[in-house]
């Protein structure tokens, strides 16, 4: 009798197939939202789509490109060039075939960021897999812009992804991702110092257990070198591809000039709309330096955890960016789940959750209030992008807190911590 040997090709853990299962149906549950009216009336909301996203002016853009006529010559037209050649050529510019592109984009970015999660847990498969996807998928910060076809959604999913490869230690793709994300969004190049240190050091949680920077800071050149050759042949492409220089001052130039003042939920729109001319160049400045001067204090406290510095940067950006949605904190919202670690730390999740609803339900409120219903001004918008502001601010300054605070445990009956 001869004894056959049979090799079982090993099958995928559960949790792995669950989670598959879960994004499924999840991603199924947001196609379905897109076949209902709301991605119409919601596709020129001013909370979702600022002039930098607004899917209409990209149709707007397509067409005069298809015509033969320089898109940016009118002052209008502010995307980039490489969405306008994407999408004049490749993709579909059909809002109905884009609203399946758009959800698509938003299960690989739920896809991304359980990846992200798994690499800093270092386990290829977990039972929280399928809360975080649902955490991403569900939040209403990051589907309402999906439905109305805000190309901010399609960064979210470029920033998941460039995280997921960065926290792999694969640094070519991170930094091409990080070019293309600063192309599309200037304001994006904050979040170029934590990602360099994030390629640098690992991906694990050290929150709990900070140390000094164990690397030389020699290595950053090679990969800041890397990303700046990606960004500058990007740059090229985008001149070549607009015929001169004129993209450069209409996509890169509007954020940092501030030319269209259409309302959106951030802090610029209602000052500068208010302010003496003469003094426009000076706030200018300083509402510019005001985003760029936590870079380095963020990166030098949390030097021991780049991408809880990341993540720490991503709700700056998301809250004093001059054309922000709501797709920009909610990004940061749902990057909260990878870090379980820093719940029992925060002090107040009850007041930020709360003041976070309350935003919600006023930005949409007063927005009817003041451009529908004609009972309102542009005080009442304000305001409640005012209580948004200070929503998004106590939510970082209850993960700045916690994220310190871990490091010295919890608080123990009769005693108290001092800085000496």
């Amino acid at each position: 009798m001869t004894l056959m040997s049979s090799s079982k090709t090993p099958s995928p853990p559960a949790s792995t197939l669950n989670f598959s299962v879960v994004l499924s149906a999840l991603v199924a549950a947001r196609v379905a939202l897109t076949l209902t009216g709301l991605p119409d009336v919601l596709r020129d909301d001013h909370q979702l789509a600022s002039p930098l996203t607004s899917f209409s002016q990209l149709q707007e853009g397509i067409y005069l490109f298809n015509h033969g006529v320089d898109p940016y010559s009118g002052g209008t037209f502010r995307h980039s060039p490489l969405f306008l050649t994407l999408f004049a050529t490749i993709l579909p510019n059909s809002p109905r075939i884009c609203s399946l592109l758009w959800t698509l984009c938003d299960g690989l970015g739920a896809w991304a960021l359980v990846q992200i999660w798994r690499a800093r847990q270092n386990v290829t498969s977990s039972e929280r897999d399928g809360l975080i996807a649902a955490v991403y998928l569900f939040n209403p910060y990051i589907f309402l812009p999906t439905l109305a076809l805000s190309t901010s959604s399609l960064e979210n999913t470029l920033m998941l992804i460039l995280l997921m490869f960065a926290a792999r230690g694969k640094a070519s793709p991170a930094l091409l991702g990080l070019a293309f994300l600063v192309h599309f969004s200037l304001s994006s190049i904050v979040l170029l110092s934590p990602i360099l240190l994030l390629l640098n050091t690992d991906q694990f949680s050290h929150l709990a257990s900070p140390r000094p920077l164990a690397t030389s800071i020699r290595k950053v050149v090679p990969l800041l070198g890397e990303f700046v050759v990606y960004f500058c042949l990007l740059a090229l492409s985008s001149t070549l591809v607009s015929g001169g220089f004129a993209w450069i001052p209409q996509t890169w130039g509007a954020t940092l000039m501030l030319p269209d003042l259409t309302p959106n939920p951030g802090l610029w729109w209602y000052f500068f709309t208010e302010i003496f001319d003469h003094f426009r160049p000076f706030f200018l400045m300083v509402f510019t330096v005001h985003l760029l001067i936590y870079i380095v204090p963020v990166c030098i406290k949390f030097q021991h955890d780049a991408l809880y510095a990341t993540f720490i940067l991503l709700g700056i950006v998301g809250a004093f960016k001059a054309y922000p949605t709501l797709s920009d904190p909610g990004l940061f919202l749902s990057m909260i789940s990878l870090f379980p670690e820093i719940y029992p730390y925060l002090r107040h999740p009850i007041v930020t959750s709360l003041l976070h609803l309350h935003a919600f339900l006023l930005l949409p409120l007063f927005h009817h209030l003041w451009l529908n219903q004609g009972t309102g001004n542009a005080n009442f918008f304000y305001a409640s992008t005012l209580v948004f502001a200070c929503a998004n601010g106590a939510a970082i300054i209850d993960c700045l807190w916690a994220g310190l605070r871990i490091a010295i445990g919890k608080p123990v009956e009769g005693y108290s911590i001092v800085q000496e």
